[in-house]
């Protein structure tokens, strides 16, 4: 693995560029469109129960309850506010998200492997995904031992992504470098190409089978444009080294239509269309959802609504 350089500046000057791009009106509503179809709706909560969880789901399969007058834009997709992505719960949970979701497109995620410390012994965590993938799960969201990456264990952590990946079987694996703990865009690239280069080397890969994911959400800072930036290019670069596609999954910060908008033009530009996909892309951002629907509501009916106005659940 070769160990590439970052310059921080460049890349948060190369981030902020994305932001000043001009989205007009029907670009706008395709954006926001596509921005909920990648939204990963997430509870991770001590206080999370059954009750819960269903209705988050039932909030994934149809994100908006209310009823949508003729509005300002015709021609849109039935329905006009798509479903998302997927669900994310702890796997205890997930049965109860296999038999809600039943029929529909929302697939099953569930974190795994000592979430979010990833501390625990390795057979504990392996067991945490297999019990997950048991209950069925489609994707594993796996945690790295950011101890034994800062301590330069680098093959400790490539094995250890690689008996997940396996134990994962079918489902796809999405691998949380916990970037806010890694301390500087060289290590958060060096860890980004690991990860991929780990998880490609057991079996076959195909486009999107694996992702690699900003954060737990439990971190500070999580998410960021020069992050998501710098994994973006490393995604890229093994790309254009084997001709298969790695997802990207920014989590934690994103909470606005705004911020969101400018992240697809950043992976636009960076890794090409193609990534503009919920097979490729995702954003673990669960308050995202309800600022999209603020904004596709009002790109619809010219209303403005109140936050109060849409679930968190």
């Amino acid at each position: 693995m070769v160990n590439r350089r970052t310059d921080a500046v460049m890349l948060a000057e190369r981030a902020a560029s994305f932001t000043r791009r001009s989205i007009k009106t029907d670009a706008k509503v395709a954006g926001l469109r596509l921005a909920m179809s990648m939204v990963d709706l997430t509870t991770l909560e001590g206080k999370d129960s059954p009750e819960k969880v269903r209705s988050l789901c039932r909030k994934a399969m149809a994100p908006y309850a209310g009823t949508l007058p003729p509005g300002q834009i015709s021609g849109l997709p039935t329905p006009p506010i798509p479903p998302v992505a997927a669900v994310c719960v702890y796997p205890s949970m997930v049965g109860i998200c296999r038999k809600t979701l039943s029929g529909s497109t929302v697939k099953v995620a569930s974190v795994a492997t000592g979430f979010p410390s990833g501390q625990f012994p390795l057979d504990l965590r392996l067991r945490d995904v297999t019990a997950a993938v048991d209950a069925g799960a489609d994707e594993i969201d796996m945690v790295i031992n950011r101890g034994a990456f800062l301590a330069g264990q680098y093959d400790v952590v490539a094995e250890e992504i690689r008996q997940t990946r396996v134990a994962c079987g079918d489902a796809h694996l999405k691998i949380i470098l916990e970037t806010g703990e890694l301390e500087t865009t060289d290590n958060i690239r060096r860890a980004s190409d690991l990860a991929i280069d780990a998880a490609s080397s057991v079996g076959t890969v195909e486009d999107g089978d694996i992702f690699i994911k900003t954060s737990t959400g439990k971190v500070s800072p999580a998410a960021t444009m020069p992050v998501t930036l710098v994994m973006l290019q490393a995604i890229l670069d093994h790309y254009l080294a084997t001709g298969v596609r790695i997802g990207m999954k920014p989590a934690g910060g994103i909470k606005t239509a705004k911020s969101a908008l400018h992240y697809l033009v950043m992976v636009k530009e960076t890794v090409g269309d193609a990534w503009l996909t919920p097979s490729l892309f995702r954003f673990g951002a669960s308050s995202l959802a309800n600022d999209l629907l603020r904004s596709l509501v009002k790109a619809m009916t010219g209303n403005y609504m109140a936050r109060h106005d849409f679930s968190e659940a």
